[in-house]
């Protein structure tokens, strides 16, 4: 199995082929092709080659799935018995990659991901109107009765 060490956006990331990570934003538009020339270390099954600090004529190549914002992260700060409190919350903007190929020092291809298949079978419109009908299916009708009323009990002393 081999895999990759790479630095983008002052963090160091540890990736192998057809994985899909989470990274600092990157300028460049959905579905585009990005490669990444910061790379700390390369293995594969027989040889590992560490870069000081980098390798050079190593290179990793991704595709951007998406631009997005991470996870809100609520910020809470209070000043003990001043009755001063502050909440707010933050998203970092990140971009989803999925790593396509790593390429050694000589440019020699050491992995490659495999191309995922679409299910072109049905399409999402009718996936959601399919569930959409079977949810109204699987539920039971009730009909409450009128009649059927709680009765409030009181405790005596």
């Amino acid at each position: 199995m081999s895999f990759a060490i790479i630095q983008t956006g002052g963090k160091q990331y540890k990736v192998s082929a057809s994985e899909i990570i989470k990274i600092e934003r990157l300028n460049d538009e959905e579905g585009k092709t990005v490669e990444f020339k910061n790379v700390l270390l390369l293995t594969d099954d027989k040889n590992t080659e560490i870069g000081s600090p980098t390798i050079k004529g190593a290179r990793v190549e991704a595709k951007i799935l998406k631009n997005t914002k991470n996870k809100t992260i609520l910020v809470f700060k209070k000043r003990r018995r001043k009755n001063s409190r502050k909440r707010y919350g933050h998203r970092q903007p990140i971009s989803l990659i999925q790593i396509t190929k790593i390429f050694s020092s000589d440019g020699k291809l050491l992995a490659e991901s495999k191309e995922t298949k679409k299910d072109t079978s049905i399409p999402k419109e009718e996936k959601l109107a399919q569930t959409k009908e079977n949810k109204k299916l699987d539920k039971p009708k009730t009909q409450k009765n009128k009649d059927q009323k709680k009765t409030l009990t009181t405790k005596k002393k």
